[in-house]
């Protein structure tokens, strides 16, 4: 009985490691700095990194622009700062429920990876919520960034961050779906800074 409730406890302290935050986890996963090997040229996402405020005009395809839905962005260096990571959230955590609209719910993240034999980023997105998977390739284009993928159904898409100063831009996703000679307007963000005052 003793050994039982000795395994027992032994589980349990285990079962207790896993469900707690790991400081250390964020110390080897974040980087305060790009990576040498990145051209400065080449630094397409760095300027990304902070916490943004983000204004939902549109999602999923349907207009919401007077609705007030409102989200958030959290992105930073990681992987010895040869990625760009960040965490989509909407609506914001502050107004997330049991009772949100679960057809206007994103709780995701991007990974954005140097890749220096193609000259461009991998991009890996992931929604869990909607079990929403994409995978891009992401360059500069003009003074904006155009990620492009197909999805295994054939549908092409294409990202766009627009309108970039320090303390703004837009976000647009489109898709060109199989059969289709015009690109639909999927998801449309503004999205703002968040300095703390």
């Amino acid at each position: 009985m003793a050994a039982a409730a000795a395994g027992y406890n032994h589980v349990e302290e285990t079962e207790m490691a896993v469900q707690t935050p790991s400081i250390e986890l964020v110390a080897v996963l974040l980087s305060p700095e790009r990576a040498a090997e990145i051209p400065e040229k080449d630094d397409v996402y760095g300027w990304l990194c902070g916490r943004w405020d983000l204004e939902v005009l549109r999602y999923r395809g349907i207009d919401v622009a007077g609705h007030g839905l409102r989200g958030e962005i959290h992105a930073a260096r990681v992987l010895e700062g040869r990625a760009v990571q960040d965490v989509w959230i909407m609506p914001r955590r502050d107004q997330r429920n049991p009772d949100s609209d679960p057809k206007m719910n994103m709780y995701g993240t991007t990974l954005r990876s140097w890749d220096a034999s193609i000259g461009a980023w991998r991009i890996a997105w992931t929604n869990p919520v909607h079990d929403h998977r994409e995978e891009q390739i992401g360059r500069r284009n003009g003074t904006g960034i155009l990620q492009e993928g197909v999805r295994l159904d054939g549908t092409k898409t294409r990202w766009t961050f627009t309108e970039i100063t320090v303390d703004a831009f837009r976000w647009r996703g489109e898709a060109l779906y199989p059969g289709r000679d015009q690109w639909a307007l999927e998801g449309e963000f503004l999205a703002t800074r968040f300095f703390n005052r």
